[in-house]
């Protein structure tokens, strides 16, 4: 299995964990708002590379 397919596996498993113990919304709120905290805590020099590698840039 690849490493982006572990990745999910475990993000779904974390997911069924979290709506189980929480209840829908504070899980989801987990969810959403922990990759988002974390995007907006990165320099501005690190938000272009993520944004760069998610637009899967050519020549490079």
């Amino acid at each position: 299995m690849s490493k982006s397919g572990r990745t999910a596996v475990v993000a779904i498993a974390g997911a069924v964990v979290l709506f189980w113990l929480f209840g829908f919304w504070p899980a989801l709120a987990v969810l959403i708002g922990v990759p988002v905290l974390a995007y907006l805590l990165l320099d501005p020099s690190q938000r272009r590379r993520v944004r760069g590698m998610s637009r899967k840039q050519l020549g490079r």
